[in-house]
This record gives structure tokens, sequence and C-alpha cells, in this order.
């Protein structure tokens, strides 16, 4: 009996460890680069480099439209690159808005290992080659640095699309045998950061959204004292959420008035 118990806490004990070494790759999920220029891709884009602090240099499409109110920064997701937030690209722009698209540490290409020391600075990075008012976009895990960047500095308007209440939450959430407290070293506290920021915000959310659960959402909207908007039936990356017209309409009714 005795035997048993030992070797179920050693098997125990065992994943842990392997859970505690390997916690990013269960975080952060980079595709590669390399990719192609702003031009191929996106009217009137064109390619922009990042120096962060610690002396990394990422990559970035930058589109200027005339005369727009604002500058749109947004903050992918855990997963991909800046060439899956094409279309919102796109559809910002032809809102009228100013757009910067930007890779984290590791994905696109980039070099360095993403944490969340690590987005931070970068979203810092990006923050420095926009002129005028900037809304942050933030989607997901992007929802988290954008509200980071925001207790940095407050933007003109906040659009965080799935926030979570802290990666601890979520990750409690899909993995609940896990002391995920305990192991966790990126910690994104979204609303105890978020009730610090001052800005018009907008929190957007689908209902079936099965990686980030909606009460996790709608508390984030309540300690931002945001706007909520809900898309009945959405999953987490369905379309209507990635660069649908709730989307959009949620960036411009946060943005300056032209």
């Amino acid at each position: 009996m005795r035997g048993s118990v030992l070797i179920a806490v050693a098997v125990v004990v065992t994943i842990v460890a392997v859970v505690f070494s390997f916690q990013r790759k269960l975080v952060y999920f980079p595709s590669p680069g390399p990719l192609p220029s702003a031009g191929e891709v996106l009217p009137g884009g064109r390619d922009v480099r990042l120096v962060t602090a610690d002396g990394l240099v990422l990559q970035g499409w930058h589109v200027e439209v005339r005369d727009a109110p604002a500058t749109v920064l947004v903050f992918p997701g855990n997963g991909g690159n800046r060439l899956g937030r094409v279309p919102l690209a796109r559809e910002l722009a032809d809102a009228g808005l100013s757009v910067l698209l930007f890779d984290y540490r590791g994905y696109g290409g980039n070099p360095g290992t993403p944490s969340e020391e690590g987005l931070a600075m970068d979203a810092r990075a990006a923050l420095d080659l926009v002129d005028g008012p900037v809304v942050y976009f933030g989607e997901s895990l992007g929802a988290a640095v954008a509200v980071e960047l925001a207790t940095h500095r407050a933007p003109a308007g906040l659009v965080l699309r799935s926030p979570f209440v802290s990666l601890a939450e979520v990750g409690s959430h899909h993995y609940p045998w896990l002391p995920v407290r305990m192991l966790l070293q990126d910690k994104y506290p979204v609303t105890e950061r978020v009730s610090g920021v001052d800005a018009p915000a907008v929190v957007l959310l689908g209902t079936a959204d099965s990686v980030v659960p909606p009460d996790q959402s709608r508390a984030v909207a309540a300690a931002a004292r945001a706007r909520l908007l809900e898309v009945a039936g959405a999953d987490h990356n369905d379309e209507v959420l990635v660069s649908g017209r709730a989307v959009i309409d949620a960036v411009v009714s946060v943005s300056p008035r032209p």
C-alpha cells in the first residue's frame, strides 16, 4: 500500500515538474515566418521595424489612412501571426482608421521567446511607432497585453475581445487538476490592472466561447467599467469575433471623432 502511494506521489510530482518546465509551450502558440511584405497583403501598407527595450528587432505592418482620427494598435492572441489579422486590418482601414499590426517576440519569424515581461516590452516598442491618438484592440491574451500597456499609457479607447480575468483563472478552468496558480510564471492579472485604467472601453465576447468562459469576460467588463457587447452563439475564433461588424463598430465607437 505504501509503495503504491509513493508511486502515485512520484507520478504527480513528475507531471507537475514537466508542466512547470514546459508551461509556456502551453500558453504561447506562435506561427513562424517568413511572411510577405505589407504591400502584398494590405493595400497602402508598409513594413515597419520595432526595437524593444532589450534590443530585439520585431517586424510589423503599418497602414496609414489619410485624415484618420486614430491608429488602432492590434494586440494578437496567443496563436498565429499577423497574417491572420489582415482581414481585421482591412476592415478597420475601410472604416477610416489607421492600423498597426505587429508580431510578438517568437512570432512571425521574430527573434526571442514569448513571456509576460517580453510581450510588455514588445507592446511599448509598438506604441513608440505611433503618432497621435491610439486605440488599443486586444484579443484574448492580447487583451491582457493591451491592458498592461494601458497602465503605462492610457489610450484614446480600449477594446478587449474575449478577455480573461487572469491567466491563472483561465488556466484553472482548463486544467482543474493542476495547481495552476502555484505553477504559473506569467500572471496577466487583467481585472486587477484594468480597474485602474481611465479610457472609454468596450468588452466583446461570444456567448459560446469554449476557450475563455464568457463569465470571465463579463467580470473584466465590470472591472473596466466598459460597455459589454455579447455575440450570441459565437465561439472564440469565429470570424464574427475576428473581423466581423461588431468588432469594427466597437473600435469605431471608442475612437476620437474625425
